[in-house]
């Protein structure tokens, strides 16, 4: 069957890999949809591992249920991609993103389980969810991101009346900045250093400004439009210049969640922290129940992530998607990959 997989740095290759064979303790998915994430992107800027097929936000349809008996072939799912132990302490609490193995075979970022950018895979038989009709297929493969913008937003633990700052409108941003919305913010700014996308935040209502991350007086500008500060900052960037603004415009006391992963050692200016009593949190994925709540939000048509999805393409348009999102002009928000496309 067809897949895309990485070759080298910044390059894919349509490649053949085997159709997964049924194994025990696993639920195969024919895939529908899949979700092109920015965890993805840093992958594929490094051209390693090389032979990975990505794709861990995905909606298919089960078509062997091996130890699910609450599950029959047909059946529409999505799944966490994580492969959590199920015994250690931060499994038996509830916080299976702790788990030192929640990664290690992942779902399509480990070379041993191959992503949902193919048309069937394996998935762990625990972390299968079946997909409400309510829910269309597009909305499915939204809810991996959708729970990791609820996480950081829970962290933040946002109240009405807040001011809240989101840096980087990519999609973790912007499902931060609705949820923030939703607590009842008292506003939301999003801040960008791509003018198209800063633009389309506003636009489809989830920021009530959009300040320029490139212009000199951002900062100062982020200063005067928080009274001085903002209550919550959720930094979704992961790169030095985005986590010492976060310190530098959270007001004294306040509260900055690090969701943007940085691949490297970066320097910030920890005196701010220190300084203003900061409270400084990392935020991981989500837990199962942060997962299912997004698809019971989605299901109950109290949110709306459709409005994020740019384009949908097949598995040939990959390479040039990925070159889209990471352009720095385009103001693409969420590129979904149907894998059963015509023109592949």
């Amino acid at each position: 069957m067809k897949s895309v997989a990485i070759k080298d740095i910044r390059q894919f290759e349509i490649k053949e890999i085997e159709e997964p064979k049924t194994e025990e303790g696993k639920v195969t998915i024919a895939i529908e949809k899949c979700g092109i994430c920015g965890s993805d992107i840093h992958y594929w800027e490094k051209g390693e591992p090389k032979g990975l097929v990505m794709g861990h936000e995905y909606c298919g349809i089960v078509t062997n249920k091996d130890g699910r008996e609450d599950l029959k072939e047909g059946d529409r799912v999505t799944a966490l991609p994580i492969s959590p132990c199920g015994k250690c302490e931060a499994c038996l609490s509830g916080n299976v993103q702790y788990c030192p193995e929640t990664w290690t075979h992942a779902t399509g970022l480990s070379l041993d389980n191959p992503g949902g950018l193919t048309t069937k895979i394996n998935v762990r038989s625990d972390m299968v969810i079946k997909v409400p009709d309510e829910v269309t297929d597009e909305e499915a493969a939204m809810v991996e991101p959708t729970a990791v913008g609820l996480h950081a937003i829970n962290l933040a633990d946002i109240k009405i009346g807040d001011n809240v700052l989101v840096i980087g409108g990519g999609i973790i941003g912007l499902v931060s900045a609705m949820f923030a919305k939703s607590r009842g913010a008292n506003s939301v700014i999003v801040s960008e250093t791509n003018e198209e996308r800063g633009k389309k935040a506003v636009e489809l209502g989830v920021a009530d400004c959009f300040i320029d991350a490139t212009k000199e007086d951002a900062i100062k500008t982020m200063l005067e439009k928080s009274n001085g500060g903002f209550d919550k900052v959720i930094e979704c960037c992961g790169n030095a210049p985005a986590v010492s603004t976060a310190l530098t415009v959270a007001k004294p006391g306040g509260t900055v969640v690090l969701v943007g992963v940085a691949t490297e050692p970066i320097t910030i200016p920890t005196v701010l922290a220190v300084m203003r009593e900061l409270k400084v949190l990392g935020a991981i994925a989500y837990t199962k129940e942060e997962f299912q709540k997004c698809l019971d939000l989605m299901a109950a048509k109290e949110i709306d992530v459709t409005k994020f999805i740019s384009e949908i393409v097949g598995l040939e348009q990959v390479q040039e998607s990925y070159e889209k999102l990471t352009s720095g002009t385009s103001d693409v928000i969420k590129i979904l990959v149907d894998p059963n496309e015509d023109n592949i």
